[in-house]
């Protein structure tokens, strides 16, 4: 295991410098921002435009890698992140800081995109779970000490954005001298977005919350810290423990969640959300201890969000239709990211910091209205369900390339971006009296191995009909 995981140690290098940048620029922002008295609104609408823009990126990226290859498009990529790093600093509109954060995100998502290609491209069936554990692992490693990064900095000036430009850099290293081929992209813009909205609308539904949450989080959980008076490195510290709590979670969440209702544990994680935020309204003041057992409870229920609905959706879906599933559902969770930040940033902004544990607790509270285990009929169950449940780093750390590391994915066999068929009237009944019916040959579609066979009434035969759960 070691030796293939020493295989990859640069990428894993790649990836833990990238997240070491982003961890500390997302932090650095938020308490930046509150010192110098701008309002929780523009420090919404920062993190909003990044997660815009990764999610963005990921549609297109596919076409400039395949235009340029995948180390050019890296190498253009981390230029890109590096130059809207430094242009912060030499720029103070705030309005073009949105552009920038928002061109940032969008170069980003292709680095994540050409580190998972070459890891999708080297790894074997048998040791895909190995390699996106470790690739997780280093992931959320990269993102909790760019949180503590911030304590090397007592001064709150240009400095911390250097160290993320030269972090931005870094990445670009291992990645341009590495003599490894170019990989094929094996992940495709995903379709059939209405199949799987009416097959698994609940999990839709925690992760828009799960997203909103940790968009808030990363955009305006720094901002709280100060406004309830922590210092600069005791925010990075509020920060960073959640993150480290809710890596740490995955396992043992995991565990539970191959042996309990799935549902029955979403709706258990919603209301700990919603009882927890309550001591934090603003009653009283808490001190700097109590603070950090709380921000590391709420990294153990959000950070297990995502991975628990889409190991739910996993259940749902055919399994030669799981990329297409995953990418719909980074778009999700990215749609909610970007509408978390703002919504809790105009609240804070209007009412108080305090809102934004009120922010939190109305997430839960609407996970908790909405999703019931007696809502779920089972109707779709797949053959394989229940699915294993798999550890995710925070989604939009990665890019939808990282769904090919994931062992309930079979990319040979995939048809996602088949037609799904909707049900038809028999061929008699379709075809006027009095006319004779034209002869339909039974075809196979044969670009892939395992892709169903298209029956002569017109749907396919690996495909019940829709309905949602």
């Amino acid at each position: 295991m070691l030796s293939s995981v020493g295989a990859f140690s640069s990428l894993y290098f790649a990836t833990l410098m990238l997240l070491l940048s982003s961890g500390l620029f997302n932090t650095f922002m938020g308490v930046r921002l509150t010192a110098i008295s701008v309002s929780e609104v523009w420090v919404g609408g920062l993190i909003a435009v990044y997660y815009l823009g990764l999610v963005f990126g990921a549609r297109v990226g596919h076409r400039l890698i395949m235009g340029v290859g995948h180390i050019r498009a890296y190498a253009a990529s981390a230029a890109i992140v590096t130059i809207c790093v430094l242009a912060q600093i030499l720029i103070d509109s705030m309005y073009v800081w949105l552009l920038l954060r928002f061109l940032a995100g969008a170069a980003m998502v292709v680095q994540f995109m050409g580190i998972e290609s070459w890891l999708n491209e080297q790894t074997d069936n048998t040791q895909r779970g190995t390699i996106f554990a470790f690739y997780m692992v280093f992931s959320s490693l990269g993102t909790v000490l760019g949180q503590l990064s911030l304590t090397l900095f007592p001064h709150l000036n240009y400095e911390p954005l250097v160290f993320v430009a030269i972090c931005s850099a870094f990445s670009l290293v291992p990645v341009a001298i590495t003599r490894r081929s170019h990989p094929p992209l094996q992940v495709p813009a995903p379709i059939n977005a209405r199949y799987y909205m009416d097959r698994v609308p609940m999990s839709m539904m925690v992760l828009l919350i799960a997203g909103m949450l940790t968009g808030a989080f990363y955009g305006l959980a720094p901002v709280y810290a100060v406004r309830v008076h922590l210092s600069n490195e005791q925010a990075a510290l509020f920060v960073a423990v959640s993150v480290a709590a809710g890596v740490l979670a995955q396992w043992p969440v995991g565990w539970l969640a191959d042996r309990v209702n799935r549902v029955l544990l979403i709706r258990i994680n919603a209301c700990f959300l919603l009882g927890l935020a309550i001591p934090l309204w603003g009653w009283f003041e808490a001190p700097f201890w109590f603070l950090l057992l709380f921000s590391a409870l709420f990294g153990v229920l959000q950070f297990t969000l995502y991975p628990l609905g889409a190991a739910f959706a996993n259940d749902n879906v055919d399994p030669e239709r799981r990329v297409g599933l995953s990418a719909i559902l980074y778009m999700v969770y990215g749609l909610g990211a970007c509408l978390g930040p703002l919504v809790a940033g105009l609240l804070m902004s209007y009412i108080g910091s305090n809102v934004y544990y009120i922010f939190v607790a109305l997430c839960g509270l609407v996970l908790v209205l909405l999703v019931r285990p007696q809502k779920v009929l089972g109707d779709h169950l797949s053959q394989d369900a229940p699915t294993t449940f798999v550890p995710m780093p925070d989604s939009l750390q990665s890019s939808v390339a990282a769904v090919a590391l994931d062992p309930r994915v079979d990319i040979p066999s995939d048809v996602s971006h088949d037609p799904v068929f909707e049900d038809l009237p028999p061929v008699e009944e379709r075809v006027p009296a009095g006319t004779e019916s034209p002869p339909v040959e039974p075809s196979v579609d044969d670009t892939s191995a395992g892709r169903a066979e298209v029956q002569q009434d017109g749907k396919r035969g690996d495909v019940p009909p829709r309905s949602g759960i």
